[in-house]
């Protein structure tokens, strides 16, 4: 069984959600490719093989919109019975829910474990906002389109060699790939990626208002950490989407994550439950957050973190 992963390659690295799914099927035995959208690069191509692909199919739209373009091009490189694995980007998402639509087949989306059993895909997907979990098989002789959430799988190297690189040329689309990128604007952050950090603190409505939230950035620093929030504190625009952590936001898993007036809404939890050490701050005992914590402080937020920030500069 063949698997293409989908990467949306703006940028000169690997996309990290695509080296997760390449280490996953390479956990299965598969073969895999990789279609990459965008400039592309040495360096992204030479990572993709090094974490098991085998081939790279290379489209570059220029300033077009990529979606009618890569979706086209890629029903025509795939062969029948492929697994087509896409992660939770805007561009994923469109390029899959289109290739759905022109297949016939279903997306199962929102994975977190993919499997083959019996020669059959088996999708491990979470419901209900993360707390029930199902499996779902796919035996479509045609295709399979999953779409895995971010930090679902480990990018580890495989230790491959350079893949084929493949031109593909921009299909003619007609009127539906007219629209075109005027330009481009890069959100400026300070500090550790937010999805990559190995220490994230994060702050809730607990805080008060946005001149509080500044504690969480000091912290954060002292910690050599990223900054996150939860979807109250960017709709009240505390702080910039960006630095969203939740269903609708950024998933993390980082060594430490520790939660500042945060009191565990299940959006929220969804993006950061797989932490592997979580240190929730809250006043109120009863907050579900403390449910989830390895370490829970029940206390004021406003006291207790400028300690901490204060025993953290005694220290040095």
């Amino acid at each position: 069984m063949a698997f293409m992963v989908f990467a949306d390659g703006t940028g000169e690295e690997a996309p990290a959600a695509a080296l997760e799914a390449l280490t996953k099927v390479a956990s299965l035995g598969g073969e895999s490719c990789v279609f990459h959208v965008g400039p592309g690069s040495d360096e992204a191509f030479a990572a993709y093989g090094a974490h098991g692909a085998s081939k790279v199919f290379h489209l570059d739209t220029d300033n077009a919109l990529p979606s009618a373009q890569a979706t086209a091009a890629l029903a025509d490189v795939c062969e029948v019975g492929d697994v087509l694995l896409f992660s939770m980007g805007n561009l994923d998402r469109d390029v899959a829910g289109r290739l759905s639509a022109r297949a016939g087949v279903p997306v199962l989306a929102n994975a977190v474990d993919v499997a083959l059993q019996d020669g059959a895909v088996v999708v491990t997907n979470e419901i209900l906002g993360g707390t029930t979990r199902v499996l779902t098989g796919s035996m479509s002789e045609e295709a399979t389109i999953v779409i895995a959430r971010p930090k679902a799988f480990p990018a580890e190297p495989s230790g491959g060699g350079a893949p084929e690189v493949v031109p593909v040329p921009v299909p003619d689309v007609g009127h539906a790939g007219s629209a075109v990128v005027t330009e481009h604007h890069v959100e400026e952050s300070e500090g550790p990626d937010l999805e990559a950090a190995k220490v994230v603190v994060s702050g809730g409505r607990g805080l008060g208002n946005a001149e509080n939230f500044a504690i969480v950035e000091e912290l954060a620093k002292l910690l050599s950490g990223a900054v996150g929030a939860t979807r109250a504190v960017v709709d009240s625009g505390w702080v910039p989407y960006a630095l969203q952590v939740g269903q609708t936001g950024k998933t993390v898993k980082p060594d430490v994550y520790i939660a500042c007036g945060i009191s565990g809404a299940m959006q929220h939890i969804v993006g950061m439950k797989d932490s592997s050490t979580i240190i929730a701050i809250n006043k109120d005992a009863e907050a579900p957050i403390f449910g989830l914590a390895d370490l829970g402080v029940v206390g004021d937020v406003h006291k207790v973190v400028p300690a901490l920030i204060e025993a953290l500069k005694t220290r040095g």
